[in-house]
């Protein structure tokens, strides 16, 4: 419409209200300017004004003005009203937890999501890993409200929530915007209210207990995440790729100080996202990191029966030793002399097996079908522009083995691995800037 305008097609809008055209004063005057500029009117029927004219456009302004504030008003008051519906245990808005409705102003289990919603506490308190209980319900059929499957981060959302232990929180976040965040309000604020618990509060306490722990366990290494999506990861080639290009702040690009070898982050992140493409929907190269993951478990297991069985000649001996010293055939000094090393041996051995059965029920639980890891692969790309920038250097760093820039505008990227997705093993791939 704005085009035509400018070209001279439209001689006047008509619109039934101001507020049918635009949200603010600043809005309804840039389209009065640009209208006036190109010699078109604004016409509204219900405030009878017409900026084809000088009183027309003095009174359009100042409508425009009292309507923005009416706007705000009313905005003001809703948001005051939400604390008092909420300590009533009236609705507030938005879309209920999963595993709840409300039935006659009351906040029930929902006859279908409960049991599903109970079931997840039982799985994680078995798997201790959100992944696999995501797996376990998608291969039962289970979905989200919303139809789509279940993913670790849906899992984790839903075991943190207090509704399903009796507690419904209200009146505990705010929003920041149109098409942003959601944060939470000072816990002053907060209002708790009781419902029908879903799950006893000691299997809720468990399942967040074990997510606590695997949290902490991530925290202590974790570090601050780089201002660049990949700093650290970018290789120079000209350079024979022992030369890492290094991020220019203020410049936006990755940059070789050797040879001035440089990319864009922008251009980087774009090439980045269709090899993502390229490699989480490709059948082939899914089915490769399927068999995969298949023989490295199966070779796991073959090390942790070995290990097992030493485990075992290591409790034999010392066993044995225990004989020996019970028999007085060797003396105290002679017993802790021997003792010492065998059972150190027998405690890494013992920890050994303990992180051969993780990677095992780890890649067990990755070794699901094609269909399951090119659609979650689909929703990451789909998700990708969303994606804070933590997250997204999560995943690039887990993915990427390294990134090599050529001078002839060649970038090669090496992927081995999609966290929470799934795992791509592949060889470097080449693809122009």
């Amino acid at each position: 419409m704005l085009e035509d305008v400018k070209r001279g097609h439209v001689q006047a809008l008509v619109f039934s209200k101001l507020a049918r055209l635009a949200r603010n004063t600043r809005e309804l005057l840039e389209f009065s300017e640009e209208f006036r500029e190109h010699g078109a009117d604004l016409i509204s029927l219900q405030e009878s004004i017409d900026t084809s004219t000088p009183a027309g456009r003095l009174f359009f302004t100042i409508v425009a003005a009292m309507a923005q504030w009416e706007r705000e008003e009313i905005s003001e008051r809703i948001a005051a009203s939400v604390p008092v519906r909420a300590k009533l245990g009236k609705p507030t808005g938005g879309q209920t937890v999963y595993g709840y409705h409300w039935v006659d102003g009351e906040l029930v289990p929902h006859p279908d999501e409960a049991p599903v919603r109970r079931l997840i506490y039982e799985l994680y308190r078995k798997e201790r890993h959100k992944r696999p209980v995501a797996m376990i319900l998608n291969e039962r059929g289970y979905r989200t409200r919303s139809g789509k499957p279940f993913t670790d981060m849906s899992v984790e959302r839903l075991i943190r929530d207090t509704t399903a232990k009796g507690v419904r929180l209200a009146n505990h976040t705010k929003s920041q915007g149109q098409n942003k965040a959601w944060t939470l309000k000072p816990a002053d604020e907060w209002v708790r209210l009781p419902v029908e618990a879903i799950v006893d509060e000691d299997l809720w306490e468990d399942c967040n207990r074990i997510l606590a722990d695997v949290k902490s366990k991530y925290t202590r290494v974790r570090r601050k995440k780089p201002t660049y999506l990949f700093s650290g990861l970018v290789y120079c080639g000209h350079c024979g790729g022992t030369q890492k290009l290094y991020p220019q702040t203020g410049w936006d690009k990755y940059r070789c100080t050797k040879c001035a070898c440089k990319i864009a982050k922008d251009d980087l992140e774009e090439l980045f996202v269709e090899q993502l493409g390229g490699f989480l929907v490709s059948e082939d190269e899914v089915g490769s990191y399927l068999d995969t993951t298949e023989d490295d478990a199966k070779d796991r297991e073959v090390l942790l029966e070995k290990t097992r069985k030493d485990l075992e000649k290591a409790q034999k001996r010392e066993d044995r030793l225990y004989e020996l010293y019970e028999q007085e055939a060797i003396g105290l000094d002679e017993f802790r002399e021997k003792f010492g090393p065998l059972n150190e041996k027998k405690q890494q051995l013992v920890e050994t097996i303990a992180n051969l059965q993780e990677e095992i029920r780890i890649l067990r639980s990755q070794n699901v079908s094609k269909e399951e890891v090119i659609k979650e692969g689909e929703t990451l790309l789909e998700e990708w522009p969303d994606l804070d920038h933590d997250r997204k250097r999560d995943i690039i760093e887990n993915l990427v083995e390294r990134i090599t820039v050529h001078k002839d505008r060649r970038v090669e990227f090496s992927l081995h691995f999609v966290p929470g997705q799934s795992l791509v093993n592949s060889q470097p791939n080449q693809c122009e800037v």
